[in-house]
């Protein structure tokens, strides 16, 4: 199973999926992209040892990704303060891959009837999404 993750900023957030993915135990093989270096960077010291950085590893990647994780933002054009392109957002929005996205607040993304949760239970239920989907049955 190909499981990529997406992020931008300071890429804390996808440290901490991949953290997370790793110390579960679920055997995948695991892409991390950075929309910047800063946040591939972060990514690949949680763990991770496939990573770049930019708008064609993302569309590259979400052409053959089982499973695509990242905030909520990576479907929506120029959020993360502008670090998501028109082409990311339509690769990830285009990709047959399992969206499992976390709703993050941040950049005018507010996903309705979403309980508030913290950044750590936000990943716990991600990764545990993770581990009961079809695709990894």
């Amino acid at each position: 199973m190909k499981v990529t993750v997406i992020d931008g900023q300071g890429g804390k957030l996808g440290r901490m999926i991949v953290e997370e993915i790793l110390g579960s135990g679920i055997n995948c093989e695991l892409t991390v992209i950075g929309t910047n270096s800063i946040a591939t960077a972060s990514m690949l010291k949680g763990g991770a040892v496939s990573g770049a950085t930019g708008e064609n590893p993302v569309v590259t990647a979400c052409r053959t990704a089982d499973v695509i994780i990242g905030p909520v933002g990576i479907i929506s054009a120029d959020s993360l303060l502008g670090e998501v392109t028109p082409a990311m957002a339509l690769a990830v929005g285009q990709s047959s891959a399992l969206k499992l996205l976390l709703p993050v607040g941040h950049c005018n993304n507010k996903v309705i009837g979403v309980k508030q949760l913290s950044m750590a239970e936000l990943v716990k239920e991600t990764v545990e999404a993770l581990k009961n989907t079809e695709v990894m049955k």
